[in-house]
């Protein structure tokens, strides 16, 4: 009979040590950890200046290219290949007047953040990182792109040359294009259809 109530009382010691080591690793890990500031302010503090601007010639970007940019964390590392201005009014019909409006911009951030899947690669390659011959680089969405560089040190991604070379906004490397890095099932899709009568 003495044994069993030392046996009830060794367990009761025991569950007594264990919870005791708990509430003193937990007391010891919230007395260490950062204060976090509320408000609208502690995101912004988190960033810098430099990651929320680009570090040169904004307007060469775009309204559409920002919005493209802008769907990326600014934090991590990629390369994006954006369509400029003219490019995305002559190769997707979407200009900033229509494309904005209550009743489009649904379909406009569509068609940006499929552009962005194709034209987006998840590291940083800058113009002096493409050797002369091609490489090929798979997208965001799996598309393969084919990068080269011409003489006269423009890039071109499948078939498309590029405008403007070397933007950045903080880990993100900004390639602006005379034209839209896409497959041909979304080129297709993205065509004006025509009437015939």
């Amino acid at each position: 009979m003495r044994r069993g109530y030392f046996a009830k009382n060794s367990i009761a010691f025991v569950c007594m040590v264990v919870s005791l080591c708990c509430f003193l690793i937990l007391f010891l890990s919230t007395l260490r950890l950062p204060e976090v500031s509320s408000g609208k302010d502690a995101v912004r503090s988190q960033q810098t200046a430099e990651v929320g601007k680009f570090s040169k010639n904004l307007h060469l970007v775009g309204t559409f290219g920002e919005m493209m940019v802008e769907m990326l964390p600014q934090d991590l590392a990629f390369t994006v290949f954006v369509p400029s201005e003219k490019a995305f009014g002559r190769d997707l019909r979407l200009n900033v007047k229509e494309s904005f409006v209550a009743e489009n911009i649904n379909n406009t951030y569509a068609i940006v953040s499929r552009v962005l899947g194709f034209s987006a690669i998840p590291r940083a390659l800058t113009s002096d990182m493409v050797p002369v011959g091609e490489v090929s680089h798979d997208s965001l969405s799996g598309f393969t792109l084919y990068i080269s560089k011409a003489v006269n040190g423009n890039i071109i991604v499948n078939g498309v040359r590029s405008e403007s070379l070397d933007r950045r906004k903080g880990e993100i490397v900004v390639h602006i294009m005379d034209g839209v890095v896409m497959d041909a099932d979304f080129k297709q899709s993205v065509q004006p259809d025509y009437d015939d009568g």
